[in-house]
C-alpha cells in the first residue's frame, strides 16, 4: 500500500507547531485506515483554524455548479469556495487573516476540467506575496502518471475549468501541478509538497491499496474518473453524460440518438481499449429527467491504449455527422462563463468544435492536438516527483 502526503505529515508533525492552519479539503482527504484529516489533525493538537471545501461542499452533498450555502459542523469554521458568482471562487480578505499554513488535501482525477486542483491554483494566486506557506499533501492521479492527451487551452478561454495550462489528461498529481503553476504564474509563495510514498507513474488507481472515496456526487468510481476525460465534454452537448443515473460518465444519451446506428458508426472508427454497448436510460435529474433515451454505455478494454479525450471527440463527431439539425452546443453559462459555449472552454479552444460541424475527419481533428502533446510531455518532467 502506499502512503500519502497526509499519512506521512501525520508521522511526524513537527512542521506544525506554532502555525495557524487553514485546510483547503473534502472528505477524500483520509488516511489509510479512513480517518478524516481534520479530526487527525485535532488529535495531534493541531486543529485548523478555517477549513475551505471546493465545489460540491465537504462531503460533496451538492451536484455540479451549484452554490455549496450549508454545511455540517467539523468543529471548525467552514469556508466554501464555490458559491453562486465568479468571486465566490476566491478567499475573501478577512479569511485570510491569522492563518500562515495552508494544507491542500484532495483526491484529484487527472483530469483539466475536475475542478479542485483549479480551486488549489486560484488560492495560490490569491496568497501570492503573502507570508503564507501553502502545502500539499499529495495523492497519486487515479489515471496514472504516463499517458496525456488533448490541446493545451488558448488564453482565451480561461475558465474554472481552464486555470492551468495543461491538457485534459495531464498525467500529473496535485502536488506537480501546483509546482508546474507556482513557475507558469511566477508567484511568491512558500509552496512545499509532501510527495506520495510508494508510487510510480505508471501505477492506475486500483494498485495503490486505498479505497475510493467518492471526490463528486457523480465519481462513483475510479473507472469513472477513466472516462471523464473525454465524457465531460458532453457537458457541453444537449446530451445527457449520465448524471441522474448510477453510472454517469459510462454512458450517454439523447432523445434524438438511435444507439444501434451511433456503435455502429463510432465501431467503425476503430478507437483502441474501448467497446461500445447500445443501450437506453432515465436520468432521474439534470438532462431530460424522468424521459427515456438512447445512448452508448462504454466498456474499457484496455486502460492502457484507451484515450478518453479522443472517445469523446469521435463520439461528438459520430453524433453530429448523424443528427445536424438535432444536435446542439450549448451556449449558455458555464462555471460562471457565458463567453464560450461549454465545449471551447472543456477544448479550451474553438478549433475542435469547428471542425467537427466542418465534417473534418477525425484523423485531421486528432492530430490538431498532437503537436500540444508533444510539447506538453517535454514540459511538465521538470515538475515530475516521481518515476
Amino acid at each position: 500500500m502506499i502512503q500519502t502526503g497526509l499519512d506521512i505529515l501525520l508521522q511526524d508533525t513537527s512542521r506544525l507547531k506554532n502555525r495557524n492552519i487553514g485546510l483547503i479539503t473534502n472528505q477524500t482527504s483520509v488516511t489509510h485506515d479512513l480517518h478524516y484529516s481534520w479530526h487527525e489533525l485535532q488529535k495531534k493538537g493541531f486543529p485548523p483554524k478555517k477549513i475551505f471545501s471546493p465545489e460540491h461542499g465537504l462531503f460533496s452533498t451538492e451536484q455540479d455548479q451549484i452554490a455549496v450555502t450549508t454545511q455540517p459542523d467539523t468543529g471548525s469554521e467552514i469556508i466554501s469556495l464555490y458559491g453562486d458568482s465568479a468571486k465566490t471562487l476566491l478567499p475573501d480578505e478577512s479569511v485570510l487573516q491569522n492563518i500562515d499554513l495552508v494544507i491542500f488535501d484532495i483526491q484529484d482525477i487527472g483530469s483539466r476540467y475536475y475542478t479542485y486542483i483549479n480551486t488549489l491554483a486560484l488560492f495560490m494566486e490569491s496568497v501570492n506575496g503573502r507570508d503564507i506557506e501553502i502545502l500539499v499533501l499529495d495523492r497519486p492521479n487515479p489515471l496514472g502518471g504516463q499517458n496525456i492527451e488533448g490541446p493545451l487551452p488558448s488564453g482565451d478561454y480561461r475558465s474554472f475549468v481552464g486555470i492551468l495550462p495543461v491538457p485534459p489528461r495531464h498525467g500529473m498529481t496535485a502536488g506537480e501541478l501546483a509546482r508546474l503553476y507556482f513557475d507558469h504564474k511566477k508567484l511568491d509563495l512558500n509552496l512545499d509538497v509532501i510527495p506520495i510514498h510508494g508510487w510510480k507513474r505508471s501505477s492506475h488507481f486500483s494498485q495503490t491499496g486505498y479505497p475510493w472515496i467518492v471526490p463528486s456526487p457523480n465519481m462513483p468510481t475510479w473507472e469513472t474518473a477513466l472516462v471523464y476525460p473525454g465524457m465531460c465534454l458532453f457537458e457541453g452537448l444537449n446530451v445527457s453524460e449520465g448524471r441522474g443515473t448510477t453510472t454517469p460518465f459510462l454512458h450517454f444519451g439523447a432523445p434524438f440518438i438511435e444507439p444501434e446506428a451511433v456503435a455502429e458508426n463510432i465501431m467503425n472508427l476503430e478507437l483502441e481499449g474501448i467497446l461500445f454497448r447500445p443501450t437506453y436510460f432515465k436520468p432521474s435529474f439534470h438532462k431530460y429527467q424522468n424521459g427515456i433515451v438512447g445512448g452508448l454505455f462504454l466498456h474499457v478494454t484496455d486502460k492502457e491504449l484507451f484515450r478518453p479525450f479522443l472517445t469523446g471527440v469521435a463520439l461528438t463527431k459520430v453524433i453530429h455527422d448523424l443528427y445536424a439539425e438535432k444536435l446542439r452546443f450549448i451556449r449558455e453559462v458555464y462555471e460562471f462563463n457565458d463567453l464560450h459555449p461549454a465545449f471551447d472552454l472543456l477544448c479550451g479552444r474553438s478549433s475542435i468544435r469547428t471542425m467537427i460541424e466542418d465534417g473534418q475527419s477525425i484523423e485531421k481533428i486528432k492530430t490538431s492536438w498532437q503537436e500540444d502533446e508533444r510539447k506538453f510531455i517535454t514540459h511538465k518532467q521538470a515538475y515530475h516527483l516521481y518515476e
